[in-house]
């Protein structure tokens, strides 16, 4: 049996947890390097089980608590980005899982591209901030993006055996040849069929409730509101080289149907499962293998029927926005994704109306003038002016 070693980018959060469950139950896994935000506890449990050759936390205080809880072990602590960039170019390893929330998810994922590791990539700002970045950088390096997302996993499933070669790198996988729509599926979150009406008084319990999927609570916001598809139209966009008039929203309540691709010839191949990250993320760490996964199975019969709607832009005008900040390109999508992170926080913090998320999305774009082809610095520079005007925007 062959050992794959990995290294886990936000261990602590949702998607590094699950990546660790399908670690317990694959002994040709091994964790090599783990990192996380502010979880010390969790993190030292985690290293107490996995035994990773390195751990990073993102501030110096934290790394030292750290330090000292598994000083009877053998692990070298790190703290920060410079920690995150020795974890994603680390030797040992051969896959990173970018399960980090954020924008500093962009520098250790060029590091480890540029180190020749392939990307288990579950860090949308990679490729909302920085496709044009990193999409040729892959293919220059030979290396493999394997979507860990639910609804990008689906895609890539099913273009497997259509576009794809088997080695997994980019190579003929994300060409448009025969593609003639993405039908990205969406939930439509907990306030589908509302009006706005409905959705004017909304506080952040009820956001967070979200009918099909366990997500962390920026995610599952940006779920309700729609953010969360424009995030993804724009990935895809990037990770299968297609245009956006090619990227088709689904509303699709059951979350059975996690995204399809429909070709020339008018066939369509879908991939479906229940709503569980454990698949994609398990697809990801061993293509082009498949592997059995404990767990609950779909079942036609109980299941009875799949439907689908046109998503509601009127009512939720996030997913518009991204079209167009998709569509302007630049530095726009990060004013989008960085205008819609303040957004979030303020609204988790009851500081933003549920409402104010979108407009004050809309209203960053429109301030903003574009930078046709950022480098890394500019993108970071442009979140950061960005979160600064989010933050002095109109508030309760």
């Amino acid at each position: 049996m062959r050992m794959k070693k990995i290294a886990i980018l936000g261990s602590t959060g949702s998607i590094g947890t699950q990546t660790l469950e399908i670690v317990r139950a694959n002994p040709d896994l091994q964790v090599v390097a783990l990192a996380a935000g502010s979880s010390v506890e969790k993190l030292e449990a985690q290293i107490r089980e996995f035994r990773p050759r390195m751990a990073c936390m993102w501030s110096g205080e934290a790394a030292a608590d750290l330090r000292a809880r598994v000083a009877d072990l053998d692990v070298k602590v790190l703290a920060g980005m410079e920690g995150l960039l020795e974890i994603a170019a680390f030797p040992e390893s051969q896959v990173l899982v970018t399960a980090i929330v954020g924008m500093i998810g962009i520098r250790p994922t060029i590091a480890a591209i540029e180190a020749g590791k392939d990307i288990a990539l579950a860090n949308k700002e990679t490729l909302v901030c920085a496709g044009h970045i990193i999409m040729p950088l892959a293919e220059r390096c030979g290396v493999a993006i394997l979507p860990v997302d639910s609804e990008h996993s689906a895609i890539f499933q099913s273009l497997n055996g259509e576009v794809a070669d088997r080695s997994g790198r980019r190579a003929g996988l994300y060409e448009k040849a025969g593609i003639e729509k993405i039908l990205l599926t969406a939930s439509g979150g907990p306030f589908r069929g509302r009006s706005k009406k409905q959705l004017q008084n909304i506080r952040a319990e009820d956001a967070l409730k979200h009918p099909n999927w366990s997500m962390g609570h920026k995610v599952t916001i940006d779920s309700s509101t729609l953010v969360n598809k424009g995030l993804e139209v724009m990935e895809a966009r990037w990770l299968f080289g297609v245009g956006l008039d090619r990227i088709q929203v689904v509303i699709h309540p059951q979350s059975i149907i996690h995204s399809a691709v429909q070709y020339v010839d008018g066939a369509i191949i879908a991939q479906m499962g229940v709503p569980d990250m454990k698949l994609p993320i398990q697809y990801a760490l061993f293509y082009p293998e498949r592997r059995p996964m404990a767990g609950r199975r779909v079942d036609l019969f109980e299941l009875g029927q799949l439907t689908f709607e046109r998503p509601d832009t009127d009512t939720f005008p996030g997913l518009a926005l991204a079209y167009r900040a998709a569509e302007a390109g630049g530095s726009m999508p990060t004013v989008y994704n960085a205008a819609n992170e303040e957004a979030v926080e303020l609204f988790l913090r009851e500081k933003l109306p549920y409402l104010g998320i979108a407009e004050l999305i809309g209203e960053a774009m429109e301030r903003h003038r574009v930078i046709e082809d950022p480098t890394v610095s500019q993108i970071l520079e442009t979140e950061q002016e960005t979160r600064e005007y989010a933050a002095r925007w109109k508030r309760l």
